[in-house]
């Protein structure tokens, strides 16, 4: 059954999908090109992540390869599942300290992580009726 604006609802959700590969992709792709890499390993390490910089790193790579995953449609689950990990932990981290909007009342907030959060269980929890 096709329903509004004309695709059944399976095909929105792989654009969901999509769309969040790329997301995740864009993150950590921003992170090389403008050098900020670093400066986040140096804000993980002055929030007691004695190994900041290798996780900031490690957080980078898993962005651009878990948002290329997820436009395979490969491991998707697992690749949710990390990335709700990383989302609430961001929240934990600088979000939350800036209340709820990301703009407008205040900055930096949450709810676009909690949204994304959302999509992330929404993605992984949908599954492609078996063809026969």
């Amino acid at each position: 059954m096709k329903s509004f604006p004309f695709l059944p609802t399976s095909k929105w959700l792989l654009l969901l999908q999509i769309a969040l590969g790329l997301f995740m992709m864009a993150h950590g792709s921003i992170r090389i090109y403008a050098g900020t890499v670093d400066g986040f390993g140096s804000f993980l390490n002055d929030n007691h992540f004695f190994i900041g910089r290798i996780i900031a790193w490690a957080i980078t790579l898993f962005e651009i390869t878990g948002g290329f995953l997820l436009l395979m449609n490969r491991f998707k689950k697992v690749i949710c599942f990390l990335f709700i990990l990383q989302l609430i932990m961001g929240i934990v981290l600088v979000h939350a300290a800036n209340g709820w909007f990301v703009v407008g009342y205040s900055t930096g907030g949450m709810e676009y992580s909690v949204l994304l959060i959302v999509c992330f269980f929404l993605t992984a929890s949908h599954q492609e009726p078996k063809t026969i």
